[in-house]
């Protein structure tokens, strides 16, 4: 069934064959964060459904009347959710029926033979049906009207109406209240299962103090330019992605990364929207429009990951609606076929048989609790600042058995830091002083490095300081000539030095002073606390090989690799070869492979990958676009616990496809040998949903 109305955005660019553009730093430039992601994932797929997920998490909209979203095979897309009706208004109707079938019981206890019989009985049983019936019958009619004879309101009304023409009238109004109970259930274990969407929609800010003519002034993120100066005071969140103007503060990062332990952000620095701002009043200069900002993307992705349907949700979908009209048949035929077999044959008796096997028939534990199973699983990644963009990838992560790694940004922290000095008859405060005061005037990240490590308590006199390209910085300090750069510099200068610098794998300053060799600095770019710990984690949830992959010295390569317990690593690749060392592994038909990336240069791994991880904090644009899941920490662990998280999701799902198909088999063939009652039926129906909705909520409170 095709939608009147047009749900594409104003100005969204959804051609196919768009060519994105980046900046240096991997930035697109092109085109909106929607445009992106709806032009990157099957766009048509995503403009149908977006405004009808967006009014799913927003809005809630649909079971009071058990209403159902459409799609253009009709296929019941299974939203349980009771809109925005507060308190005990949603109930009403089943408090109704219930009071009613209650006190029907209690009088055909003790009334039977007097008033309460014949017609009045009738009357009454169906005013205990219509409160929670009528609904039903309104969707059933629906979807005869739109030739979907075989839906589960369709059944429940067979099976409830012929309980009534067989006089079965408490058994029909418990089947129906029951089922409407069950339904109630489920919009509750949907709402729940929404939660953590829900909080990250509440975390949008509203408005942004912007500096105009001298003065603030409130306005809507969207209408903030980037360049623009934004105030943000203590205990208000950031509202769109900037640059530290003030000297610092303290920031909450939870809503964005998982990560509940405050973080101190300095002068000069990023900030990301959606942060709470914990210390003081600061002010920011935008760096991003709202929507291409950090709370934008995550945004979109979280929202989107439901249109991703994995490969058991969609094939028990296909499967519930063969299933259901083989069940009615088999109904059908249990009621007509034992008329020529059975020679006391009695109708009433074996109709109501096959009434019992249409209430058995309803495949509702399934249709809705493996969506709200996989739901849980997005939710529950997103807890822990992983995002993933469909419950597909979900399903992969649980057969991955190679992980490729990027080494800089993703295992160590793309910093450069200072490792070791090693000095040669001076003191290494005063090496460091000489040193850090030459390098100071340096803007490379190997210079900045160096002066940020040493002590700046002492003011040293600057003379002149040349720099001599392709070799390093030659300057007087407190009177003293000093060389700092690589072994070439010294040679340049016929400077003896220790020969063991040639063996060091890692970039060296080597230092003279005053023509004589006074030591040396190791640079390295610092491995992330948690990387050891996240390659152990691989291997013990099943990872067979773990590869890295860099473009950096073989050398470094090498040692990091050894340092961290990675399988195997192979270096000074350029990105076009990083893309052939992936696709050597895939040849393996057996390799299910993740590479994990954050560069623009890891853009096409992450594409030809079955999963593709990039590390969102710190990553460019282009590489989050092309993942297939985004970690918001940039910490290597988090890998495993999206293999973690995707193998809890699975193994849920399978329990309750397990649980649904046993109970249901085995009281079919009780109901046919009349050995089941309605009330058995029931349960089989609405008690195995209900067990199974409480099953697939329990991955919304386990920790990985």
């Amino acid at each position: 069934m095709k939608h009147g109305h047009n749900h594409t955005p104003k100005g969204l660019n959804t051609d196919p064959n768009h060519v994105h553009t980046y900046d240096a730093e991997g930035r697109m430039t092109c085109c909106s964060l929607e445009e992106r992601i709806y032009t990157q994932a099957n766009a048509e797929e995503l403009l149908a459904s977006k405004n009808e997920i967006t009014e799913s998490l927003n809005h809630d909209s649909c079971c009071s009347s058990h209403t159902h979203v459409n799609q253009e095979s009709h296929d019941h897309d299974h939203d349980h959710s009771h809109g925005n009706t507060s308190g005990w208004v949603q109930y009403r109707p089943a408090i109704i029926s219930f009071l009613l079938l209650i006190s029907g019981i209690v009088l055909d206890s003790n009334f039977s033979g007097s008033f309460f019989h014949s017609y009045i009985r009738l009357i009454w049983y169906a005013a205990a049906y219509l409160p929670v019936g009528f609904p039903v019958i309104k969707e059933a009619w629906a979807g005869i009207k739109a030739r979907e004879f075989f839906t589960e309101f369709t059944l429940m009304v067979l099976a409830t109406i012929g309980a009534f023409a067989i006089g079965e009238y408490p058994e029909g109004v418990a089947v129906m209240l029951f089922y409407a109970v069950g339904e109630l259930f489920q919009s509750a274990a949907v709402r729940r299962a929404k939660s953590n969407i829900k909080a990250l929609l509440d975390i949008r800010p509203s408005s942004a103090s912007v500096l105009r003519n001298n003065h603030f002034i409130n306005l809507k993120p969207e209408e903030v330019n980037i360049g623009d100066i934004i105030q943000i005071k203590a205990g208000e969140k950031v509202p769109l992605d900037g640059e530290m103007l003030s000297a610092g503060s303290s920031f909450n990062t939870s809503a964005l990364t998982g990560e509940s332990k405050p973080g101190s952000i300095y002068k000069g620095e990023t900030v990301l929207a959606g942060m709470l701002n914990l210390d003081k009043v600061i002010e920011l200069k935008v760096s991003r429009a709202f929507q291409d900002s950090s709370l934008a993307r995550i945004l979109d992705m979280v929202q989107n990951a439901t249109t991703r349907k994995a490969k058991t949700e969609l094939l028990i979908r296909k499967f519930a609606r063969i299933y259901t009209p083989i069940v009615f048949f088999l109904a059908l035929a249990v009621v007509l076929l034992p008329a020529l077999f059975v020679q006391n044959y009695v109708f009433s008796e074996w109709l109501y048989r096959g009434l019992i096997f249409l209430v058995i028939s309803c495949p509702c534990a399934l249709v809705i609790s493996i969506p709200l199973g996989y739901f849980g699983g997005i939710g529950a990644a997103s807890r822990n600042g992983i995002l993933f963009k469909g419950s597909n990838y979900l399903d992969l992560m649980t057969k991955v058995n190679t992980v490729v790694l990027d080494k800089t940004g993703t295992l160590t922290k793309g910093v450069f830091k200072v490792q070791e000095v090693v000095t040669a008859g001076i003191d290494k405060d005063e090496f460091m002083q000489l040193v850090a005061a030459l390098e100071s005037k340096s803007t490379h990240p190997i210079a900045k490095a160096i002066a940020e490590h040493a002590n700046k308590d002492k003011a040293l006199v600057i003379g002149s300081i040349e720099e001599i390209a392709g070799h390093g910085l030659k300057g007087i300090i407190n009177g003293k000539e000093v060389l700092a750069g690589n072994i070439k510099l010294l040679q340049k200068f016929n400077i003896d030095y220790d020969r063991t610098l040639h063996n060091i794998v890692e970039s060296v300053v080597a230092v003279a002073i005053d023509g004589k060799f006074a030591g040396y600095i190791i640079i390295a770019d610092e491995v992330k606390e948690d990387a050891a710990e996240a390659i152990s984690q691989m291997h013990a949830n099943g990872i067979k090989q773990i590869v890295m992959l860099s473009g950096d010295k073989n050398s470094i390569t090498q040692k990091v690799a050894q340092s961290i317990g990675i399988d195997t690593a192979f270096g000074d690749l350029l990105p076009e070869q990083k893309v052939q060392k992936v696709e050597e592994l895939r040849k393996d038909p057996t390799r299910v492979t993740v590479f994990v990336g954050d560069g623009i240069n890891d853009a096409p791994v992450l594409a030809l990958s079955d999963v593709g991880i990039a590390m969102g904090a710190m990553g460019s644009d282009a590489a989050i676009e092309t993942a297939d899941v985004v970690i918001q920490t940039d910490q290597p662990s988090k890998i495993a616990t999206a293999i973690k998280i995707g193998k809890a999701t699975r193994s849920i799902v399978f329990q309750n496809i397990a649980l649904a198909f046993a109970v249901k088999i085995l009281v079919l063939i009780l109901g046919a040998g009349g050995l089941a009652t309605m009330w058995e039926a029931v349960f089989a129906d609405v008690g195995v949903a209900l067990l199974a909705i409480l099953n697939a909520v329990r991955i919304q409170k386990m920790q990985f």
